[in-house]
């Protein structure tokens, strides 16, 4: 599986906090001197003579306001780039997270245009109290420029970036988070970006079984042969279009800290259609294009349960991947059909590319028979989300409202923007069926992210918390905070700001 999972091929960080001096810039390929948006003639003083008669063009340029990067070279070789960080909004807000990582994508680009083998970052000026987030925007940065996706080039092309030094700061700055999350982030990334050929059901279960044995966590597949002895019809009836020879089935991957058995606290659940025809209701031509990038919440999932791992997390974890493609084909299922979910729950098929919520639903009730405290599932499930927020914000959701401010401030804290949508119960009207239990989808009605939420928390225990996020960031084809185009790796860094850092809120919000 060593050919499906990233390349080791991150970059050594090196820090060098205090003072420093002009001949430790000259010793790398690429310097990135960052200062604050409005450059104070006492920093200027503190760079070399070769740089200080840049100050009066940097002025030009923020009076512009059109430039954050300047370039320019000190003897003998050594290439510069200046760059000013975005200005602090007048409310003392201070300088949103988002716009730090867009920061350190536009940095990291510049800086890396030239192909530098060694490359320094110097805070000359940085506020001590924003030396840590603006140190984590640029090495995220830096990381998601440098770090290789699927290539599949006779002559791959590389990045040569094998070491970073840190410089300027006031003290060593605790880094290891950022690095844990940049790992994280580019496993999903790269997962996603996999064409479908390569990273079929039966490969992508064996790499999950293989980073189990790396990570000390348990694994379990549950075949179609199983799923059916359990009563997964909705899982099964997308899986049944796959024809013979189908590798489909859930992944449960187990993560215990120190090897304890016990429940678990919070359950990870990821929609893994590894590619999406639309089924019967076949896609048209530039929307089937990219659905080898529909099992982002799978990678998702399993990205986040990589970085508690790594962070040495407290938190019993169970992880589900629910794997298979949605295609075409004499067994495909169709619409009018009626399945019976795991549950018990008997469904009416209207729309055959409404698949996603199928395979959740049976997923999310095999994670609620472990009774965990919380379930979280990750899934690019539905067009009217993007729609709504665009793929710059992802849409969450959550069975507990309280929820709902922990989550819009893990969003911001993290730079990954989370909006949350309402779940009253009144939108089930909107999924009658005169023949089932419930529709899986509305014919007509608007606002199908929020119906499709309606309809994936029928499969969670009541007295479970639950959040559902719709991955309308997953991917974007301008790229998106410090990540370049494609694959974003969205939800790691937000879901870590909840998990982790937002523990006691959201203890006190769910009354515990």
């Amino acid at each position: 599986m060593r050919e499906l999972l990233p390349p080791d091929s991150s970059f050594s960080l090196r820090q060098q906090p205090g003072r420093w001096l002009r001949k430790q810039l000259l010793t790398h390929d690429h310097l990135v001197i960052v200062t604050p948006s409005t450059i104070p003639e006492s920093l200027w003083r503190q760079l070399p003579a070769e740089l200080q008669g840049l100050s009066g063009t940097v002025r030009r340029l923020g009076k512009a306001g059109q430039r954050q990067l300047l370039a320019a070279h000190l003897p003998p070789g050594t290439r510069v780039t200046l760059a000013r960080l975005p200005a602090v909004p007048a409310d003392g807000s201070g300088t949103c997270m988002h716009a730090l990582l867009r920061f350190g994508g536009q940095v990291a680009a510049e800086a890396l245009s030239e192909k530098p083998k060694q490359l320094a970052l110097l805070l000359l000026g940085v506020p001590e109290a924003e030396q840590p987030r603006v140190a984590g925007s640029l090495l995220l940065g830096l990381h998601a420029h440098h770090l290789p996706l699927p290539q599949f080039r006779s002559k791959p092309r590389l990045s040569p970036l094998a070491r970073v030094t840190l410089l300027g700061a006031e003290r060593e700055l605790d880094l290891e988070r950022v690095m844990i999350e940049a790992e994280a982030l580019h496993l999903v990334r790269w997962l996603t970006s996999l064409p479908a050929n390569h990273l079929d059901a039966g490969n992508y279960r064996e790499l999950a079984r293989t980073l189990a044995k790396r990570h000390g966590w348990s694994f379990r597949f549950h075949d179609q042969g199983e799923l059916r002895r359990l009563g997964a019809g909705a899982f099964l009836a997308v899986a049944q279009g796959n024809g013979p020879g189908s590798e489909a089935g859930i992944v449960r991957l187990r993560y215990r800290p120190d090897g304890r058995r016990s429940k678990p606290d919070i359950a990870l659940v990821g929609k893994g259609i590894i590619f999406d025809t639309g089924g019967v209701n076949l896609k048209p031509f530039r929307a089937m294009l990219d659905m080898h990038q529909d099992m982002s919440g799978s990678a998702v999932a399993l990205g986040l349960l990589l970085a508690l791992t790594r962070l040495k997390s407290r938190l019993a974890v169970d992880c589900y991947l629910a794997i298979t493609e949605n295609r075409i084909g004499p067994a495909a299922v169709k619409p009018r059909d009626v399945i019976r979910a795991l549950d018990g729950t008997t469904i009416e098929m209207i729309h055959t590319d409404a698949e996603g919520r199928l395979v959740l639903a049976d997923t999310l009730a095999l994670a609620g028979r472990e009774k965990p405290s919380m379930i979280c599932d990750f899934a690019t499930l539905t067009g009217s989300c993007v729609h709504a927020v665009s793929e710059r914000y992802s849409g969450v959701f959550s069975n507990r409202p309280a929820l709902h401010g922990p989550l819009v401030m893990a969003g911001q804290a993290s730079g990954e923007r989370l909006w949350p949508f309402p779940l009253d119960p009144d939108f089930d009207d909107d999924l009658d069926s005169s023949v089932a239990d419930v529709l899986q989808c509305a014919v007509d009605a608007p606002a199908d992210h929020i119906l499709a939420a309606r309809f994936l928390q029928r499969f969670v225990p009541a007295d479970t918390t639950w959040v559902h996020m719709d991955l309308s960031s997953a991917s974007r084809r301008q790229g998106l905070g410090q990540v370049p185009g494609g694959a974003t790796g969205f939800g790691i860094r937000c879901m870590l700001a909840l998990l982790v850092d937002q523990r006691e809120a959201v203890g006190q919000a769910l009354g515990h």
